[in-house]
């Protein structure tokens, strides 16, 4: 019973930690963002304009700046905004013409599918290949799987992706060039075969991408643990191949492993940015690049606290999911 407290009890501090640090980090973000968005060279009136700005008369142009209230100094806009935000109220997209809140959970979604298929697969491959090149070191298998991860660790996401589609869709013909859906195809008419098909090449590139980081980190873990005295105990008892490595390594590279896939987060959505933008995948990626582009503050804003919250869930729930599995942070506790 005094266990089961002690454990409550420290899940509570380490929740309360966690958020008092999200929201700190939140409040420093709105900050900075809003002073360097402020100092943009980008002019939101005019990228609201867009080419009918030689036909927009200087008394429309300021109807305009008060009609989103561009025309007020930029610490009354970081006051309002920021009272608005404190009430949910995340404000209205200039590019959109909808809720801020509204167009990141629609883009989101789509984003989503991409993120976590590209991450389930970049951590099978990882750990899988890292495992193998950690079996089989300095052998030619273990060269190869090193420069390939040295290579790709290297790549840009963005030129990965132009030569997927190069090869793949101008070449080939396979896959399509880009959109998330069939061009001219009414949505009710889109079937989740379509959408996995337009989505195999940008989940390729930020799969592809994400090996590197699992698979290296994988490899130099089980070389450690092979070194290791009981795993020497293990071999002069007979113990050889896989089945060493299913008894007495893969829960020790495994934990490290599932910790290091989750802190990747902020890794796969600066990576879907790219692929997204690439592809012209209809995801939050594009919608960011778009927002900056065409000075819409409100949710350029907005989808940099979301990111933020994003990146944060992901390092938080790394660090519970090491609480929790690994033996040393219990002995930790209970001394």
């Amino acid at each position: 019973m005094k266990a089961i407290n002690g454990t409550n009890r420290n899940l509570a501090r380490f929740l309360i930690g966690k958020a008092i640090r999200l929201a700190s980090l939140l409040a420093a973000i709105s900050v900075i963002s809003f002073l360097l968005v402020s100092r943009s060279p980008i002019d939101p009136t005019q990228a609201y304009i867009g080419a009918d700005m030689m036909r927009v008369s200087p008394e429309q142009r300021a109807q305009i700046a008060e009609y989103w209230g561009l025309d007020k100094p930029p610490a009354e806009r970081f006051i309002q905004w920021g009272s608005a935000l404190l009430s949910g109220d995340m404000g209205t997209s200039m590019i959109y013409r909808e809720p801020v809140a509204d167009v990141i959970r629609e883009r989101f979604l789509s984003s989503l599918a991409l993120m976590i298929t590209a991450w389930i697969l970049s951590g099978l491959i990882g750990f899988i290949a890292g495992a193998v090149a950690g079996m089989k070191q300095n052998t030619w298998i273990d060269r190869l799987i090193k420069w390939y991860c040295y290579t790709l660790a290297s790549t840009p996401a963005f030129w990965l992706g132009l030569v997927l589609v190069i090869v793949f869709s101008v070449w080939l013909g396979w896959f399509p060039v880009s959109l998330g859906v069939p061009a001219g195809v009414l949505a009710e008419n889109v079937t989740i075969g379509d959408r996995i098909y337009h989505m195999i090449l940008p989940a390729l590139t930020l799969s592809v991408i994400g090996i590197s980081n699992i698979a290296l980190h994988t490899r130099q873990k089980l070389i450690d643990v092979l070194s290791s005295d009981y795993m020497l105990f293990a071999r002069a008892r007979g113990e050889r191949g896989f089945g060493l490595f299913r008894r007495h390594g893969l829960r020790n590279i495994a934990i490290p492993a599932i910790t290091l896939q989750f802190t990747a987060f902020s890794e796969l959505f600066g990576g879907a940015v790219l692929a997204e933008q690439v592809f012209s995948y209809p995801g939050l990626g594009q919608a960011t690049v778009e927002a900056g582009l065409r000075g819409d503050v409100p949710l350029l804003l907005g989808v940099v606290l979301f990111s933020a919250v994003f990146v944060f869930a992901g390092n938080a729930i790394a660090d519970l999911i090491y609480r929790f599995v690994d033996p040393r942070m219990k002995e930790r506790r209970s001394l």
